[in-house]
């Protein structure tokens, strides 16, 4: 089995079909969205596949280390995590081809109008403790 990260953007590499932001859907649209959402992920408690997910507030900044009791908070002009990524899963599948079949599926969460969204995940491996341990 290999863990792999889907993460759920904001916005992708290219626009989605359905490019509408959430904030100008219905309550319902929203609500089938989220439901779509957790069904998929009670079917992947089901099959074993499931490891964890969680949605991400807007909110965030960049925060760094600079000098004794100094953290500076940083909100500059660049792309930020909490203006591209809206949230992940993790899944826990036999194969790459596996992973790739399922984020394509999380990918077609209704929309505005109930059509698919065609949403763009980021999908990534996560290293394993023994890959690391080795090099």
């Amino acid at each position: 089995m290999a863990k792999y990260l889907m993460l759920k953007h904001y916005r992708g590499p290219k626009t989605s079909v359905e490019d509408a932001p959430m904030e100008e859907w219905t309550p319902e649209e929203v609500d089938d969205h989220i439901r779509y959402m957790r069904d998929f992920a009670d079917r992947l408690r089901g099959t074993g596949e499931f490891v964890d997910e969680m949605a991400l507030s807007p909110e965030g900044m960049w925060v760094r280390f600079d000098g004794e009791g100094r953290p500076p908070v940083v909100d500059g002009p660049f792309a930020e995590t909490k203006d591209l990524v809206a949230g992940w899963m993790c899944i826990d599948v036999e194969s790459h081809e596996r992973a790739v079949e399922l984020a394509g599926e999380l990918s077609a969460a209704p929309g505005p109008g109930g059509r698919p969204i065609h949403e763009w995940l980021e999908l990534r491996p996560l290293l394993d403790a023994r890959l690391v341990a080795d090099e």
